[in-house]
């Protein structure tokens, strides 16, 4: 497995996010400017529910900044234990610790990218191949990690 492609495609997924959520922002605060007229209150509730909503992609768009900075840390190098960029193959499928964007295929290999704060991620963190854990009452062994 090349983690390096992994990664590579996980960066693309959250460049585009960023893009779609600045092109929303910037289209919002048209929209407000287009809403202007002599309506009195009409205008401010409806200014007002622009501006909400423009500070609710801003929320997003921040959370998504933050993963493509924790990517830019990850490191691309073999793993000896379940850590941050790790690539880890259970008896239940494949996992890569980094950002969560999905599911992602490569070499017709479906592998889950997850969060290390989700709690999959957190059952494996510091595990090494053949141990096992236990996630909603289902018992994974690591058979291999990059």
């Amino acid at each position: 497995m090349k983690k390096e492609e992994i990664l590579h495609i996980i960066k693309n997924k959250i460049s585009a996010k960023i893009q779609t959520f600045e092109n929303l922002i910037a289209e919002t605060r048209a929209s407000s400017n287009d809403t202007k007229s002599s309506m009195g209150d009409k205008y401010e509730t409806g200014r007002e529910m622009l501006q909400q909503e423009i500070n609710n992609i801003q929320r997003q768009l921040n959370e998504v900044l933050n993963q493509q900075g924790f990517l830019h840390k990850l490191s691309t190098e073999t793993c000896s234990k379940v850590q941050n960029g790790a690539l880890v193959k259970t008896d239940k499928g494949l996992f890569y610790i980094s950002a969560s964007v999905g599911e992602i295929i490569i070499e017709n290999k479906k592998i889950m990218t997850i969060s290390s704060e989700s709690p999959l991620a957190k059952e494996m963190f510091g595990k090494k191949e053949s141990e096992t854990f236990i996630i909603n009452k289902v018992t994974q062994t690591i058979e291999k990690i990059w």
